[in-house]
This record gives C-alpha cells, sequence and structure tokens, in this order.
C-alpha cells in the first residue's frame, strides 16, 4: 500500500519535471528558430545593397596569388610575429569576379590596384591575364595603376586598357634565371659529407651540397627552360601592348643609355617605351576615375567601387545538381595527413576517395601546383586516381605553376593532362641525401660508440660514416622507384619506358615543351580543366564546381579561433619537445599533424627517404 505524502510528492515531482522539459523543448525550438532566421538574413544581406551602375570593380590583389589557403598556423604565426604580411588571394576566386562582372551591367570598368600584389608563378600570371581579356571582351575597359611595376605586377598591368604608374615610379623588368649558393668547400670546412645518391643527369636540385658550381648537363637544362619561360612572357606581354616581338629585350637591353637620355626619369622611359599610358598620381588617377563613372556619395571613396572581397560575396554558388570535384594539390608532398598548403599522401586520397563515393560528383578536377615531396606520398594520391577512372568517373588534371617531380607522379592516372605553356613540369626522377657529419664532431670533441645487435642498427646515424652496404641499399631502392616511376609515365602516356627515360632522367621542362615531348595532352587553361571534365561527364551547361577541402583538426581549429600568438607560442614549444600542461603525447602528435610537421621520417619510422621533389620554384 503506498503512502499519499509520497505519492503526492511524485505526482509534483513528475508534474515539475514534465514542465522543466516542456520549457528545455520550447528554449531549443526558438534558439533553433533564431538559427534559421540569422542564417536567412545573413545569406540576403551579405550580398549588400544593389549595385549602382558605373560601378568599378577595385582589383586591389593583397600578398600573393595561391591555389588555396594555407592551413600552416605555425609560418603563420611565426609571419605576424615578424611583421610580415601574410596576406593572400585565392586564384579562383579572382577568376569568379572577373568572369561574374563581364556579365554585370552594373560594373562599368575594372581598377588593378598592385602596389600590394606580391606575384605568383608565371602560369597563375596568365590565367588572370586571360580573365582580364575575357572581361576586355565584353566591351568594358580595365584601367592599372601603381606606383611602380615589378615584372610579376607589370605582366597583369600589361593586360589592361590603360596602364598609369607614379610619376616616381618604373617598370622593371629583369628576365627569368637566378643565381645560387654551392656549399662544397664550406662543407668540407666544417667537415659535412653530404651523399648524394640519385638516378637522373638532370637530377640537379641537389648539387649545392656536392659541389662548388653547376654542371654542365644542369645549366643545359635550366637555360632551355628559362628561355623558354621568357619567350611566354615577353611574347604575352608585347600582344597584349601591342609591341613589336622584342620590344620588352631592347627595352632592358637600352636601359643604361635610355635612362641618361631622359635624365633618369624612370616613369619617363617606361612612358617612351610605350609599356605605360600615362603618368599619374593616386589623387590624379581617382580623379580621372570620378570623371570616366560615377561620383560615390561617401567622400573617402571617391568614385563609386567595390571590392574583389566585397563582389566576391555577391556570388552564390548553387548547391544542388550535377558537379565537377575539384581538389586541390598545392604544396610539398608528404606521406600522410597534411593541412591546406601541403599536400598530404593519405588526407589527399581520401579527398578523392569522398568524391569519388558522392553521386553528385561525376567527374574530377586535381589542381596540381607541387614541386613534388614524398614518393610515398604521390603514389597514394596517384592509385586513389586510378580507383576514381575505374569506377567511371573521369578524371582530370589542371598543372598551375608547378607539376614536378612528385607533382607529375601524382598526374599520371588521369584521363587528361592539362598544363599550362608556362606550367614548370617533368623532373621525372629520385633522389636520396645522406649527410655525414663525423670530422665535425670530431672537431668539437664529440665521439660516438655503441652495441647495437646487427649492421643496420645504426648504418644511417650521421654522426657514422655512411656504411657501403646501406649506400647499395639505398641506390637499389631509389633505381627500382625510378624504373616504377618510368614505368608508370610510360603507361599513362601510351609509349615505353625506354622513350621516356629519353625525357626524364630528372629534366624539368615548360608546359609548351612538355607537350612537344608527349608528356601532356594539351596547353590550356584552368577553365579549359573543368570543360574537359565536364564533357567527358556529359554534363549540361549550368553544372556546379565544388570544392573539396580537408577541415583542419580541433587542435588547429582551436589554435586558429584563439589567434596567432597561441599558435607560435604551441608551435615553439612543439620545436623544442614540449607541450604546456603535460599534455599526453597523442595530443602533441595531433597538434603535429593539424600543424603539418610529421613526417615518416621524424617518427623513425623509415631509416631513410626517397624524394621525388624538383628543389624548384614558380617564375
Amino acid at each position: 500500500m503506498s503512502h499519499p505524502h509520497r505519492a503526492s510528492a511524485l505526482s509534483w515531482f513528475g508534474k515539475l519535471w514534465s514542465w522543466l522539459d516542456a520549457g528545455r523543448r520550447l528554449v531549443l525550438n526558438l534558439v533553433f528558430l533564431l538559427l534559421i532566421v540569422v542564417v536567412v538574413v545573413a545569406l540576403f544581406k551579405s550580398r549588400g545593397p544593389a549595385l549602382s551602375d558605373k560601378t568599378a570593380l577595385v582589383l586591389d590583389l593583397q600578398g600573393v596569388i595561391v591555389e588555396q589557403h594555407a592551413d600552416d598556423l605555425r609560418a603563420t604565426a611565426m609571419q605576424q610575429v615578424r611583421g610580415q604580411d601574410t596576406q593572400k588571394t585565392q586564384l579562383r576566386d579572382v577568376l569568379t569576379v572577373l568572369d561574374a562582372a563581364a556579365k554585370d551591367a552594373n560594373i562599368s570598368h575594372v581598377v588593378l590596384v598592385l602596389d600590394e600584389f606580391q606575384g605568383t608563378g608565371l602560369a597563375s600570371l596568365r590565367e588572370v591575364a586571360a580573365a582580364l581579356d575575357r572581361f576586355k571582351a565584353s566591351g568594358k575597359k580595365v584601367i592599372a595603376w601603381g606606383s611602380s611595376y615589378d615584372q610579376r605586377q607589370y605582366f597583369l598591368a600589361a593586360h589592361a586598357n590603360e596602364v598609369f604608374v607614379h610619376p616616381m615610379g618604373m617598370v622593371f623588368l629583369e628576365g627569368f634565371g637566378r643565381y645560387r649558393n654551392y656549399y662544397r668547400d664550406a662543407l668540407d670546412k666544417v667537415g659535412v659529407s653530404v651523399n648524394l645518391i640519385r638516378v637522373g643527369t638532370y637530377k640537379s636540385a641537389a648539387e649545392p651540397f656536392i659541389a662548388n658550381a653547376s654542371s654542365p648537363a644542369a645549366k643545359d637544362a635550366e637555360s632551355f627552360l628559362y628561355k623558354g619561360l621568357w619567350g611566354t612572357y615577353t611574347d604575352g606581354v608585347e600582344k597584349a601592348r601591342k609591341l613589336p616581338a622584342g620590344a620588352v629585350m631592347a627595352y632592358i637591353d637600352g636601359a643604361p643609355e635610355q635612362l641618361a637620355a631622359v635624365a633618369g626619369d624612370s616613369a619617363k622611359l617606361a612612358l617612351q617605351a610605350k609599356l605605360v599610358d600615362g603618368i599619374k598620381t593616386r589623387d590624379e588617377l581617382r580623379q580621372l576615375l570620378i570623371q570616366r563613372g560615377a561620383k560615390d556619395d561617401d567622400q573617402a571613396k571617391g568614385f563609386r567601387q567595390i571590392s574583389l572581397g566585397d563582389y566576391l560575396a555577391r556570388q552564390r554558388p548553387s548547391f544542388t545538381g550535377d558537379a565537377v570535384g575539384v581538389i586541390v594539390a598545392e604544396g610539398e608532398i608528404v606521406d600522410g595527413v597534411a593541412p591546406a598548403g601541403l599536400v598530404g599522401g593519405r588526407s589527399t586520397a581520401a579527398l578523392i576517395r569522398k568524391a569519388r563515393e558522392d553521386s553528385n560528383i561525376k567527374a574530377l578536377v586535381l589542381r596540381v601546383n607541387s614541386p613534388g615531396g614524398s614518393a610515398f606520398g604521390s603514389e597514394l594520391v596517384r592509385r586513389e586516381l586510378e580507383l576514381t577512372r575505374q569506377a567511371g568517373k573521369p578524371v582530370v588534371v589542371s598543372m598551375g605553376d608547378l607539376a614536378a617531380s612528385g607533382g607529375y607522379w601524382m598526374s599520371m592516372a588521369a584521363d587528361q593532362v592539362i598544363a599550362d605553356p608556362a606550367t614548370i613540369t617533368g623532373s621525372i626522377g629520385v633522389f636520396a641525401l645522406l649527410p655525414t657529419a663525423v670530422q665535425a664532431l670530431d672537431k668539437l670533441g664529440v665521439h660516438t660508440d655503441g652495441v647495437p645487435t646487427t649492421w643496420l642498427g645504426g648504418a644511417g646515424d650521421p654522426r657514422r660514416p655512411l656504411d657501403p652496404r646501406f649506400a647499395r641499399m639505398v641506390q637499389s631502392s631509389i633505381d627500382h622507384i625510378y624504373a616504377d616511376f618510368t614505368a608508370k609515365a610510360a603507361q599513362a602516356r601510351k609509349t615505353t619506358p625506354e622513350k621516356i627515360n629519353e625525357v626524364a632522367q630528372g629534366r624539368v621542362w615548360t608546359g609548351a615543351q612538355a607537350k612537344e615531348r608527349g608528356l601532356v595532352d594539351s596547353l590550356g587553361s584552368y577553365a579549359d580543366a573543368l570543360k574537359a571534365a565536364a564533357v567527358r561527364a556529359k554534363l549540361s551547361e549550368g553544372y556546379r564546381v565544388v570544392y573539396l577541402e580537408r577541415e583542419p583538426g580541433r587542435l588547429a581549429g582551436l589554435l586558429r579561433a584563439l589567434g596567432g600568438d597561441a599558435a607560435l607560442a604551441w608551435a615553439h614549444q612543439l620545436d623544442v619537445g614540449l607541450m604546456p600542461f603535460g599534455a599526453p603525447p597523442e595530443i602533441a602528435h595531433d597538434l603535429r599533424r593539424d600543424l603539418g610537421l610529421v613526417t615518416d621520417m621524424a617518427n623513425g619510422r623509415k631509416p631513410f627517404n626517397v624524394s621525388a621533389h624538383c628543389l624548384c620554384e614558380a617564375f
């Protein structure tokens, strides 16, 4: 028999719990409704008020142009501490706004401001220049202004209808090519020996560590490469400015005498050489734009205008329908998981699998901008592309500024490989560097001893002389990987390993040179690659383009939220092998992974790492 007071209490608590539960659900529903309202309002407000006519799209390009925003918190934090500009602009964002503005009746012209633009590779410059040309083809004008122009800035400016420079400015063109240091004598003096094990006559990237000057083979290859790139540059400028062939070289060759003839006035020399159309200060440019466009009610702006960022926010992607998936492979290639800005073998392979398993993605474009890196990481990516093709989804590779060595390895599993004429590609070769510092330690009075159970226990230890047996093992491994590289390239290019070997040997080519040698299928732009993928997948007009990118790890996301100072502090403690608050080793590993610091070599799982890397940079 139940007690009446106990039954009453239970009934009271039951009613209280029902009220609390109802209140909880009401609050959650209200919060959810509020979130929906906020999202809807944000979607409409982010577009901003309607644009007025005669609005200028101002492309004040900041920093460098990249394929993808890097997620390297450590590097970003260090740059912030040093006071360096970390601004970057995504190539695809610039192309998106220019192509949208060409169709926008309210955008009357583009103003290209290049003072803060730090450049990018020639292939990416050509992509932006082509987008400027498409904008001009719509009947609208492009006006460029700079306080001065370096070589990269001027390539874009040359594609404007009118180019203006500050009275104290100049157009400084210097050509391609470089000098670099060689360290053989210096390393000998400090007692460090570098054992280079390689395959390929032209695999010369590590020569500075074993020689005091460039080898004849390296000079021949680099000269051929640079002449090809410089020809592409000068041809592009001269056609854009309607100058006679050879005008750029004449400007450079005659600079000392011609500059003296105009009393050292560099801006006047550029005007005289027809590289610019006028000499104007920034306020004079603003007044000109007011006269040609429309005066803005905001006195600070002067003329009616919208920035790249604000105009980009107005562009609304579609979220339904068939799509071409795009995965960006930018940066050096590592074995495992890596953040944006690096190519992780495992993480990039996972993105490819995700695209393959997404029924809405009908074709895949791999946008490659990489000098190479881990041969194993490159193979992980190549294999996933191969499986994607076997699953019936077309794969097209679009080569950006760099697609060399490991970058080329990844590209071999595509249905079609499209390169820009100025892409740097090829470098089919493999190498390993095994430094030893025995003499250096002797000079310091440091000696090494121990009792390993096998001769391999210390075979690769840089504190001991390189064991010839270990060197033979590394050479055998490299020979095998090179044979695998050339065999896969031969299969992909429908030729023989012997034919590939003739254009391999670690030699680097421009995209145009690679096309002549059968290493790529065609020359074209990123837009051409998207169209090719859509055609192969038989997609109709209006298909979507979906970018698949790896989400940052939880710790990386937390540090990004906390800011650069927190990232810098943690990165520094990682460097010295410490962690705050006694964090366990697995946390340290996660953070290193998120910051892109993990390699199999660092973890001691491999005695050496075989690299397919050109150790080159974009021009």
